[in-house]
């Protein structure tokens, strides 16, 4: 058997060590896909009443350890601890919405003739590995574990190397309330992911992460033949429309760039702001970078927080110095701070050009890039630009203009006049290279699922 590495977490706000952990190859992984296929079947004839009760259990092992996972995701990420403590309670908070909509999930009935029915019946898929990002390490995979483990599939669960200790306590409470093998986990970096991914016996793969590997999943599944969900991430505009309080739109922009130190999937990456507003929009927004607290996250008044690591710091700085080097102006920050942890300060640059990697890519930093435009027009047009697919904001007063731009991009989720929020419940579809599938909501559940067609005829008499 190949001999494990070894995986080693530092706290990114000053480089003490978190802890070490030895990560799976794929032999391993092959063995937690064997345990996970040897339960499916138990798992898939339990019934879905009892499926939910235990889901429900699970959910509050989670909740009784919150204060642990919060703090334990501060230390490997950096994320501010009341941030971290509410993406522990969206967790709990998702896994009980699941265990409850699973027995619910029902398939449909066709009358053919008198003598006929047709019965459309959901089933588990089987093996569901689910890859799941640092960036939310707790949120993110209680959706996809409670959507696979209610209707009925077993899950091999491969949190991110950054977060590898998060993860392993996120699944080691769920498991304990679960049949053995139901869900498994592994540890490791893209060799364990490949392994999982381009394993013959899963059957659906649902990964959040990267586009480089969410395109790596997609081709691995393509052999197989197991079906993909995928949230690549996302290059999402914010448009500033003439007739707005440029002071609100400032506020608006600074949250979404700057929350979670910009390492959110749907964080703003580029901004496009109308002439009329321009000025008065980007000095508020100088004025909100430069006011932000940086520091740890286990300190109450940070505001920012560090990025997760040194490589993650230095593709947002590689970004923003090309694009001042293109031409762009820093109107703050924009520089690596002296000292230990891996901070970068909240950044703003004007003067941005289509051209430029932080206006085409995901940056994944505090960085609001922006471009000024004449008009809304112009800004929609140049919102529309780019492979992404992700999301979009759009800041205006005027229906019609909010009418045009959400039926005009082509992206999964429009927000109108609030940078995050949406109902409980909601879905939606990522869409080129952000990814494909539901990976949300009650829609999930159908896409952890698969449909039997099933004609039920009487016999004829006679």
């Amino acid at each position: 058997m190949t001999r494990p590495p070894t995986i080693t977490i530092v706290d990114p706000s000053d480089g003490s060590p978190v802890g070490e952990l030895r990560a799976a190859t794929p032999e391993m992984v092959h063995a937690s896909v064997t345990a996970a296929r040897a339960a499916s079947r138990g798992w898939a004839r339990t019934a879905p009443a009892e499926r939910a009760a235990l889901v429900h259990a699970a959910a509050q092992r989670v909740a009784d350890a919150a204060e642990g996972l919060a703090l334990l995701t501060t230390r490997e990420m950096g994320k501010p601890l009341d941030d971290a403590r509410g993406g522990v309670q969206a967790g709990i908070a998702t896994l009980r919405q699941y265990a409850e909509l699973g027995p619910l999930h029902r398939g449909r009935s066709l009358q053919g003739s008198w003598a006929s029915t047709d019965l459309m019946v959901h089933e588990p898929r089987g093996v569901v590995a689910a890859i799941t990002p640092w960036n939310d390490p707790v949120a993110v995979p209680c959706g996809l574990l409670g959507a696979a483990l209610v209707t009925g599939n077993t899950v091999v669960f491969k949190p991110s190397e950054r977060t590898p200790h998060t993860g392993l306590e996120l699944a080691r409470l769920l498991a304990a309330a679960l049949p053995q093998g139901v869900l498994e986990v592994v540890v490791g970096d893209g060799v364990a992911g490949a392994a999982l991914a381009g394993s013959p016996d899963v059957d659906l793969v649902a990964h959040v992460g990267s586009t480089t590997t969410g395109r790596a999943i997609a081709s691995a599944a393509a052999r197989t033949g197991a079906k993909v969900i995928l949230e690549n991430g996302g290059n999402d505009p914010l448009l500033v429309d003439a007739g707005v309080d440029p002071e609100w739109a400032a506020e608006q922009a600074a949250i979404g760039s700057f929350a979670n130190a910009g390492q959110i999937c749907t964080s703003v990456e580029r901004i496009y702001v109308t002439e009329p507003v321009a000025d008065a929009f980007l000095s508020a927004l100088v004025r909100r970078a430069e006011k932000l607290v940086m520091g740890p996250g286990s300190d109450p008044a940070t505001e920012l927080g560090p990025l997760v690591d040194a490589r993650q710091r230095d593709v947002v700085h590689g970004h923003v110095a090309a694009a001042v080097a293109a031409g762009a102006e820093c109107l703050a920050g924009g520089s690596v701070p002296d000292g230990p942890g891996t901070y970068y300060p909240a950044t703003v640059l004007a003067g941005c050009t289509q051209q430029m990697a932080v206006m085409r890519e995901e940056t994944f930093g505090p960085v609001a890039p922006v471009s000024v435009v004449p008009d809304f027009d112009a800004a929609l047009d140049a919102a529309g630009q780019g492979h992404y697919g992700l999301a979009a904001v759009v800041l205006t007063a005027s229906m019609e203009h909010a009418q045009r731009a959400w039926r005009e991009l082509q992206v999964g989720t429009v927000k109108v006049n609030a940078v995050f929020g949406g109902a409980p419940g909601g879905a939606a579809q990522p869409r080129r290279a952000s990814g494909s599938g539901f990976g949300y909501g009650p829609e999930l559940l159908d896409e952890m699922t698969t449909t039997k067609v099933v004609h039920l005829a009487t016999v004829p008499p006679g």
